[in-house]
Parts: structure tokens; sequence; C-alpha cells
């Protein structure tokens, strides 16, 4: 069977898709040469039209379907090792494509990023830690006042599958999990430990929130004013969602108004957030660049996790990582 590796980023196929995970794949399939020039489909054309089996990761084209049409014909399965397939998948899913995406694979360092923040907030880690370009020094016996990681209210905000896996690995600590998710059955939610309950109720009182709404236009601006201004003191609130989602005015408003708030902030809208935005000034927000989602060695586990599933997919078993067009709806 022809397949081929498709993406503009030649780094990131080179990482995401080891020399040993290509190995495994080219075993039993035929690959031709990869695509990372988008300008290259019509003078390749002929090779192409023979391809069955995709692999790409970040930098997957978007293509129309009359592009798939034209050049992937008889492609009949693309592996994304990488997280969100939102922008480019349903053209794909319309012209009888099946799309198998490592979002779970992706979800791993997400999800121990955020309990890494989590365990770290509790204790006041970032209200007290020492900067080294600043004098002062904060004494244990003067701030009493964080609650630390025993019996207290955890929030999770969007139950997909980067909250499953908090919510699974907060299980090795005592807290109090309240969970917002429409579309979370309430047997998933006993499975997990988790209670459903709602954003007025996360966010007055738990000690930290944490974003994993999934992305679409029904969660533009979801979390705004009337919740961040429901957070106690000294809470925390942890977005590695995504930007849109926060109202950020309103989020910085809150920050203002009681300085022992913190926002954790791994994305942003815009991204970057612009110059001279109060979210680089505000002692009390901290900002990563994106971080929380796979890099370093973590990438290749995506690469591996559609190695895996292809060859459940080669054997006509149950593939759990397949996306369909319903799923769309919810996934970030």
């Amino acid at each position: 069977m022809k397949a081929m590796f498709i993406t503009q980023n030649k780094h990131h196929y080179e990482t995401v898709y080891t020399k040993e995970t290509r190995a495994v794949l080219e075993k039993t399939l035929d690959f031709i040469d990869p695509l990372f020039d988008i300008a290259e489909p019509e003078k390749r054309k002929d090779e192409l039209c023979e391809v069955e089996v995709l692999f790409s990761t970040w930098g997957m084209p978007e293509l129309s379907e009359d592009e798939i049409k034209k050049y992937f014909g008889k492609v009949k399965a693309l592996f994304y090792g990488a997280g969100t397939v939102q922008y480019f998948a349903r053209p794909f899913l319309k012209s009888g494509v099946e799309i198998f995406s490592a979002w779970a694979a992706n979800a791993v360092p997400v999800a121990e990023y955020t309990v890494a923040q989590i365990i770290l907030a509790n204790k006041g880690f970032f209200q007290t830690f020492h900067r080294c370009t600043e004098d002062t020094w904060t004494r244990r016996s003067e701030r009493t006042d964080f609650p630390g990681n025993y019996g207290n209210k955890i929030g999770l905000v969007g139950v997909g599958m980067i909250g499953k896996l908090v919510a699974k690995m907060l299980g090795a600590y005592n807290f109090k999990i309240l969970a917002y998710d429409p579309f979370l059955p309430q047997e998933k939610a006993d499975e997990l430990g988790i209670e459903l309950t709602s954003l007025d109720r996360i966010f007055s009182e738990c000690t930290v929130v944490s974003n994993h709404l999934a992305n679409n236009p029904q969660t533009v601006g979801m979390l705004d004013k009337k919740y961040f201004d429901k957070m106690p003191p000294n809470a925390a609130f942890i977005n590695t969602g995504r930007g849109a989602q926060v109202v950020e005015d309103d989020l910085i408003e809150a920050l203002e108004k009681e300085p022992s708030r913190i926002a954790l902030l791994d994305v942003t809208m815009p991204e970057p957030p612009e110059d001279g935005s109060k979210l680089y000034k505000l002692a009390n927000v901290f900002l990563s660049p994106h971080i929380a989602g796979s890099i370093g060695n973590e990438v290749s586990r995506m690469g591996e996790y559609m190695a895996k599933e292809y060859a459940r997919w080669a054997k006509g078993e149950e593939c759990p990582w397949k996306v369909t067009e319903k799923m769309l709806e919810t996934m970030a």
C-alpha cells in the first residue's frame, strides 16, 4: 500500500516520526518521498494519486475537497501525529477519508504541566518565590494563608481528554474535584471521582481553576467578569486550553482588584499578547510561551501513537483515536 508523509515543516516530520517509528511503518507500507512543499502537488500529481495512506503532524496543509479529489483521490486514511485537527479535517472527512489524531498523546504533557502548576499554586509558590532581581524575602511564618495540597477544591472547566487525565492524576492527592462540562455523562464523572457543578460554584469555591474547554465558537469569551470576580484571595486561574475562551480584560481587572489572585497562562488571545498588554506587567500574571503541549522528546510519543493506530486500522481492529465530524463539535 502506497503511503506518504505530508507536512510543511520538515523538522516536525523528523522529530514526531523518528527513524525508529518510520522503520516500523516501512515494514508494511511503501512510502514515496514526503511532501513538504505545498506548491508541489501539480508536479507530482500522478505519483500522489496512487497514495492510500497519509501521515502528518504540525504543518499539515489545508486542502479543499476539490484538491483532495484531484491529488489524493485514493487516500483512505490520514494519521495526524499532533493535537487538534479542527483546521483541516472537515474536507477530508467529507471526502470519505478517515482521520486519526494523536490528541490523546499530546494530552499527556498538558495534563502533567497542569498538575504541576496546581500543586505549586496551592503552596503559594508563585506569590512567594524569591526573584533574584529583588531584595525581598517572604518568611514562611508570614505566609500561612495558602491551602496546601490536602482536602481543598480544584476546579476543572471542560473534561475532555486533557481534563480527564488531569482528574486521574489528581487522584493521587486528597482533593475534591469540581468540574463543569455539559457533555460529560454522570457515570463518567462518577468513574473519575469528580462532582459536576456550575461555573459559578467552581470559581467561588476552588483554590485553583484550570481551563480545558474545547476551542469552538460556542466557547469564545465564555470565561468573563462574572466568574473571575468570584475567585477568592490566593486563588489561581490556569489556562492551557485556548486564549479565545477568556475575556482577558475581565481577567486583568479581577487580578488588579485582588493582587493575591494569580493567573498562569500558557495561551493568550492573541498569542503572544499585544505590545503593551497588562499581562506583561502585572506581578500576579505568569506567562509561558505555549509549552504545555508536547515539546522535546515528548513529540515522538505522538508519532508512536499514530504508528500503533495505523496497525490497528490495517488489521480492521477498533481504533480509539479516530475522529468524526460529530466529535469536532466538542474537541479542542
